[in-house]
Order: C-alpha cells, then sequence, then structure tokens
C-alpha cells in the first residue's frame, strides 16, 4: 500500500505540472505575470496529502514573509496560499526538474555559506524586490525538528533597510500538529529518502498557515531587531499551540 500510495501521489504531481505548465509558457511568452505557479504550488501540496488551513489574515499589498522551515511542503503550502516568490540555497538551482520549477517562481538562489558574497546577493534580492510578487525567507537557514524554532539568520534581512520598495514584514507560523516530528526533515536523512517517506504517508496531513501580526521594518533600529522581533513572534505563536 505504502508503494501505491507513492506511485499515486507522483502521478498526481505529474497531473498538476502538465496542467499548469502550458498556460505558464505561454504567458511567459508574452512577458506578462504567470499566475500558474501558484497554482501549481497548490495543487502539488494536495497532491502530496497536504489540507492547507489559514488562521490570522495574509498582509495585503507588498509584504516580506519570515517564517520557520520544517519540510519541503513548507513551500508548496505556503507558495500555494500566497504567491510568493522563496529565497533559496544555491544548491537547490541544479537539482533536475526541481530547480527549474523553482526559477519559473522567481526563486531567488543564494549561497550562504559564501564568504563575501553577502553584498552581491543583497543586490540580487533587491532587484527581485522591486517587482510585486511577495518573497518568502526562511531565516534559521535549514529546516528545524517542527517543535523547537533555530535561531534567525539576519544578513539577508539588510536588505529590508530600506527596501527598495513599502513592504510590510509579517512572520508566518507553519505548524503541523501532532505530526511535527515526523514531518520534519533534518538531520542525516536524504532528500530522495524524505521525499520518499512524505509520499508514502497516509492519510492527509493538516498544515496550518498562522499568518502573525506585520510590522514595518522602518521600525527596527537594524536588521538584528528585524530577526529578533519575527523570532519571538514565531516563538510565541509555536509555545501557544505546542501540543501537550
Amino acid at each position: 500500500m505504502a508503494r501505491a500510495r507513492r506511485l499515486l501521489r507522483i502521478g498526481a504531481l505529474v497531473c498538476s505540472l502538465l496542467f499548469c505548465l502550458i498556460p505558464h509558457l505561454a504567458w511567459r511568452a508574452i512577458r506578462r505575470p504567470s499566475p500558474w505557479p501558484r497554482l501549481f504550488l497548490a495543487m502539488a501540496a494536495r497532491s502530496v496529502g497536504a489540507r492547507v488551513r489559514i488562521e490570522g489574515a495574509p498582509q495585503g499589498g507588498d509584504m516580506f514573509l519570515l517564517a520557520n522551515h520544517v519540510s519541503w511542503i513548507d513551500i508548496l503550502a505556503l507558495g500555494g496560499a500566497t504567491g510568493t516568490a522563496f529565497v533559496s540555497h544555491d544548491g537547490v538551482a541544479g537539482w533536475p526538474v526541481i530547480g527549474w520549477l523553482a526559477a519559473q517562481n522567481n526563486t531567488l538562489f543564494v549561497a550562504r555559506e559564501r564568504r563575501g558574497a553577502l553584498s552581491s546577493q543583497l543586490e540580487s534580492l533587491r532587484a527581485a524586490m522591486l517587482g510585486h510578487q511577495p518573497v518568502a525567507l526562511f531565516p534559521e537557514g535549514t529546516t528545524g525538528d517542527g517543535t523547537t524554532l533555530l535561531p534567525f539568520k539576519p544578513a539577508l534581512l539588510a536588505v529590508l533597510l530600506p527596501p527598495p520598495r513599502p513592504v510590510m514584514i509579517q512572520p508566518v507560523h507553519i505548524d503541523y500538529g501532532a505530526s511535527a516530528r515526523e514531518i520534519a526533515w533534518h538531520g542525516a536523512e536524504t532528500a530522495g529518502a524524505n521525499a520518499k517517506r512524505m509520499l508514502e504517508r497516509r492519510g492527509a496531513l493538516t498544515v496550518t498557515l498562522r499568518f502573525l501580526q506585520p510590522f514595518d521594518p522602518a521600525d527596527c533600529a537594524d536588521r538584528k531587531t528585524i530577526a529578533m522581533r519575527a523570532h519571538a513572534a514565531i516563538a510565541a505563536s509555536m509555545a501557544e499551540h505546542a501540543i501537550a
């Protein structure tokens, strides 16, 4: 049965991609912003068994999302719900198929560990923010265990002081409830092993996106203050909704 579930979910993912791909390429050909990556991410989330719930109100207008990071399913759920582009480590760009799909959603690839690259990465992020697509960053820099929040890395948040366009920051708590530890992709588990495990998982998976109180980066003294404020908001939400 596990193998059957995996094959069915892969089939659903392929159908979702085929449904969205041709119209997306047509929109790109006439140089119009394409709505199809967002629809694909929403369909892909459902294809892998995720059922997305939204609590709170996503900030209207231009926004910069800061969220905790548990699994690759975060990207499907958050992207499908908001249409956001993501900031991702540059290794993803080289992944077969996945890297190309990420690029279609205007993912910004950064080399987090490369010394001396911060200045050029900030310029690339500023350029990406000149459009009006929301941008999302996972400031932990990696995935956690689903129940604890790692320290936020503030380096890339310097782009918000000042932002290249007026933008509000909105912390987002991604919550898998009682399934968090099972869903979490961390430790030595490989990408392939994790994907296989998620695709073979029994039953639906509830993912709650909690959109917390937005704030203006202009109210923060520096990038560390932005990181601390967003971290405190998400940590408080995690504590409030922790499963005993």
